[in-house]
């Protein structure tokens, strides 16, 4: 299930899309600010943001440039809004798409399904299997010896992240702020500790790593 983050400071518009989303199988979180938006960017990763511009306090731009500034989640901006110069800078700022309210609910849900097909990676594999071990990235599964391994979210997250960018190295920097979001980025002890986890999870030899591979000081790697 592709999970929605709805950012709106009205009340009756968050319930609506709440409602709609969720009777459509989207696992939906709300937001009445941009701060509170960013938060729970950071903690749940939302797989689309559908984002109203006029917020109280940090306004919708700067929510836009504070996701950008970690991820690339689909960002579909709502706004009475209309003149052309509002469309633009929140295009410019990193925004996908731009419905200006009142919107129809079926155009919207046809606009984000197509944001969530543009965001999904093209002839990615789905499965990645090793000598010791199986994952499944749509199904977001871990198999070793025919049996399902247990991963916390974060740890799932972390091994997601890596297998994603198999055989590249992954910036210590870039799996906090993947992972945790953008105010963890100097925790490098959170990368060890959830680092060792995985590795007595899944490496035939823990301490002697095959597929989750430190370059010390600078990151990670995973190889099959």
């Amino acid at each position: 299930m592709s999970r929605v983050l709805v950012v709106d400071d009205e009340p009756q518009i968050l319930r609506a899309l709440g409602t709609n989303l969720r009777a459509r199988g989207y696992v939906v979180d709300l937001a009445p600010t941009g701060e509170e938006a960013l938060r729970l960017a950071a903690d749940h990763h939302p797989d689309v943001v559908v984002l109203d511009l006029g917020l109280p306090g940090i306004d919708g731009i700067e929510v836009v440039q504070g996701l950008r500034g970690w991820t690339q989640v689909p960002i579909i901006v709502l706004s009475v809004r209309e003149a052309e110069a509002d469309k633009v800078a929140a295009l410019d700022a990193g925004a996908d798409d731009y419905v200006t309210k009142p919107f129809g609910m079926n155009e919207l849900l046809a606009r984000l399904r197509a944001a969530l097909r543009r965001a999904a990676p093209a002839g990615e594999q789905a499965v990645v299997e090793t000598e010791s071990f199986t994952i499944d990235l749509e199904a977001k599964k871990v198999h070793r010896d025919g049996d399902e391994v247990r991963l916390t979210p974060t740890e799932w997250h972390l091994v997601e992240v890596l297998v994603r960018h198999r055989g590249k190295l992954v910036s210590q920097r870039q799996l906090l702020q993947e992972v945790w979001g953008p105010q963890y980025e100097h925790e490098t002890n959170y990368l060890r500790v959830y680092m060792a986890q995985v590795r007595r999870k899944l490496e035939p030899q823990p301490s002697k790593p095959r597929h989750f591979i430190t370059e010390p000081g600078m990151g990670y790697r995973f190889e099959l």
